[in-house]
């Protein structure tokens, strides 16, 4: 992958009630996008991701459900921002080529691959507990509607929190990757199948949120 996925630094910071996700890659961010396939089975997604030590229920999923991670995404073939029309074109299922920000929660999955982290899938007929902005997917997933700034080698994303403090006391990680929806769009629907850089080299989650 290219120089716009060469992590070279990822950071949290608080201000009041805003936990402030930036990454710093050494190309331009967000120039590369996944080729388009023209259907949700099998397509590409791509993404730069802060997981974190945040329990899931701090954002509106069941507790201990997995890794909280944020995620700044694009995939042209398929929107899962039903409550945003982010190209302002009236339409609001037709915007997930462009880069939008989601909470996701991740677990290993050895239907991805050896270690592999996969979206946490939703069985049918369970009713987890979930955020008021999930957008309907079988997966735990949020789509909240903070607009990433993309700018020269920087993401940015600001997201505010009830409890700051539960950032505060957080570890995380920085990581840019690629997913992949199953060709099957079943169990598990959302794979991590190419990982270009990780942060720590371990995802060990080292990282202090700075206040």
């Amino acid at each position: 992958m290219g120089a716009d996925f060469d992590l070279v630094q990822a950071g949290i910071r608080t201000e009041k009630n805003i936990a402030i996700f930036q990454m710093t890659v050494s190309g331009k961010a967000g120039r590369s996008r996944p080729a388009p396939v023209g259907k949700l089975a099998g397509s590409d997604v791509f993404s730069y991701v802060w997981p974190t030590t945040i329990d899931p229920y701090e954002v509106g999923f069941e507790r201990a459900s997995g890794i909280l991670a944020m995620a700044v995404t694009a995939h042209p073939d398929f929107d899962d921002t039903p409550l945003f029309d982010e190209n302002g074109d009236g339409k609001p299922d037709n915007d997930g080529n462009l880069w939008h920000s989601h909470w996701v929660v991740l677990q290993k999955n050895p239907a991805c691959g050896a270690d592999a982290l996969a979206v946490v899938d939703i069985p049918a007929g369970a009713r987890p507990r979930l955020p008021k902005t999930w957008p309907g997917l079988p997966i735990l997933i949020d789509s909240p509607g903070w607009q990433p700034s993309l700018q020269a080698g920087t993401v940015e994303v600001r997201v505010p929190f009830d409890d700051i403090g539960v950032v505060g006391a957080a570890g995380f990680d920085g990581v840019t990757a690629g997913l992949r929806v199953n060709a099957s769009v079943h169990a598990p629907l959302l794979c991590v199948v190419d990982v270009f850089k990780v942060a720590s080299g371990d995802l060990s989650l080292p990282g202090k949120p700075e206040r």
